[in-house]
């Protein structure tokens, strides 16, 4: 199951450089993770400073 971001993200960026394949984008205000490109390797989870990506 793919990774996804929270409503508690704060736009910080750490996370799109983090993810190995490029799933990860900025959205409408917050970033978002492509869920058909997420391998779960949970890479982006480890660098959130606010916590707001989990196994969805």
């Amino acid at each position: 199951m793919a990774y996804v971001i929270g409503g508690s993200c704060v736009a910080c960026g750490s996370c799109e450089g983090q993810c190995p394949v490029g799933a990860i984008s900025m959205g409408d205000g917050k970033f978002e993770i492509d869920p058909g490109m997420c391998i779960d390797c949970g890479s982006c989870a480890g660098v959130c400073p606010v916590g707001a990506i989990s196994e969805g």
